[in-house]
């Protein structure tokens, strides 16, 4: 590493520790440089200008940013690297992060304590190299995978981990994730909060849109994920662990058994569907999303609310007017954000037809639809004239047990209904 090169990333350790005020910058630059020059200062004072808005920078970012700096590249010939910082960066989490009680984990070898292992095992778990993704053999994948068709033609990859990095997973989900709140609109993934929470805003609107996200999960790559944890606060080091260890990129083998199309979507390290922590971080990294599109609406007179890569919109006058040009402004936020979004199951839907989300109708009121009611209603009266066995046509281990969630199911949705089913659900001789 040369001199100017080694000056500059002294400076930008001297930057990300510690406290981020110009004053406690400038004098860790000041120690750092062995000097005092007057400029340290104002330096300080345009980098957390510079880095106010977005997450928690790279060390890489820093440097690039110091070596832009004119001020100081005029005096740097005359500084050298009198001693670099040693101690770890210090957790920096964003105002809103103070108060939700995150684990302090400041290092490596502290991310190895909480987690229980040695760093030999939390590189491997990591993956930060993309290793696994080389290997053939799957006792050395952290994944099982399973391909799945879908209707439009297109494939989804589910990626299962493993037992001992569903374990890490679900630490990190239960004791960092869990403890971050998601934005009020989302309502898929989140505790207290289901289908019937997403859809009732939506209920007796003159009109519905629906738009849809394409391959919602893995288009939330390991940058992505990365910053959130430093925008929480972790140092990078522990960022770039943290993200590592909920992300997957698909060995070329398993690539190789799906279509051409869906590769390019899986070989990069992303949020694999399927993982403990995947549900959790898509929410929240899709905070800013929620936000603007909440704003869009609340300026159009429409709710808004998002279960997974469903998002429903809904209002009355003004917005039924405008709505086609609202969609498009809807849209262009979600590509600016990084989304791709489905088209061909964008939806508008007025009064006249079945408003449906979720499986859901919303004309009136919040219901089930009429056809899977009258299947139910049908199986339970057969179930009461020939007996159980015969309407088991998919062999249910459990047929009593399923029944009665399904009954449940539609008692939640609109217990007038559920009450019919459930008097016929009594009346079967099991």
């Amino acid at each position: 590493m040369t001199p100017a090169r080694s000056l500059l990333c002294a400076l930008a350790r001297s930057f990300l520790a510690g406290e981020q005020t110009a004053e406690a910058i400038a004098a860790r630059a000041a120690v750092t440089a062995g000097r005092d020059w007057s400029g340290f200062l104002p330096l300080a004072t345009r980098y957390l200008v510079a880095f106010a808005a977005g997450t928690r920078p790279r060390e890489a970012d820093v440097v690039c940013f110091l070596k832009e700096d004119r001020r100081l590249s005029r005096v740097r010939a005359r500084l050298s690297v009198a001693q670099w910082i040693s101690e770890p960066p210090r957790m920096q989490p964003v105002a809103a992060a103070s108060g939700w009680g995150l684990p302090a984990i400041e290092s490596i070898g502290a991310l190895c304590d909480w987690l229980w292992l040695d760093p030999e095992k939390l590189d491997w778990f990591a993956d930060l190299k993309g290793l696994c993704r080389r290997r053939a053999a799957q006792a050395l994948q952290h994944y099982h995978y399973r391909a799945l068709s879908k209707p439009d033609g297109g494939v989804r990859l589910i990626e299962c981990p493993k037992r001992r990095l569903k374990s890490i997973q679900r630490q990190v989900l239960s004791e960092i994730l869990d403890r971050v709140p998601a934005h009020p609109a989302a309502h898929g993934f989140a505790r207290g909060r289901s289908i019937r929470s997403f859809a009732r805003p939506h209920t007796a609107r003159r009109v519905v849109l629906r738009l849809d996200l394409r391959n919602f999960f893995p288009s939330f790559q390991r940058p992505r994920i990365q910053a959130f944890f430093r925008t929480v606060g972790y140092p990078e080091s522990v960022a770039d662990y943290l993200g590592g260890l909920c992300t997957n990129a698909v060995p070329r083998g398993v690539l190789a058994g799906i279509a051409s199309d869906a590769r390019s979507i899986y070989k990069w390290p992303h949020l694999p569907q399927g993982a403990p922590t995947s549900p959790a971080l898509a929410n929240l990294c899709s905070y800013r999303m929620d936000c603007r599109l909440a704003g869009l609406a609340a300026s159009a007179g429409a709710a808004y609310t998002r279960y997974a890569d469903d998002l429903a919109f809904s209002g009355n006058g003004e917005f039924d007017r405008r709505v086609e040009r609202f969609s498009a402004h809807a849209v262009a936020i979600m590509l600016e954000e990084g989304f791709d979004v489905n088209h061909r199951k964008t939806r508008i839907m007025r009064q006249g037809a079945r408003q449906h989300l979720a499986g859901l109708t919303v004309n009136a009121c919040l219901n089930v639809k009429r056809q899977d009611f009258d299947r139910l209603k049908a199986i339970l009266t057969n179930c009461v004239h020939y007996g159980p066995k015969s309407q088991n046509r998919d062999a249910h281990p459990d047929f009593r047990s399923h029944l009665e969630g399904r009954v449940g199911f539609v008692e939640s949705i609109h217990p007038a209904r559920g009450k019919r089913l459930r008097m016929l659900l009594d009346r079967i001789p099991w």
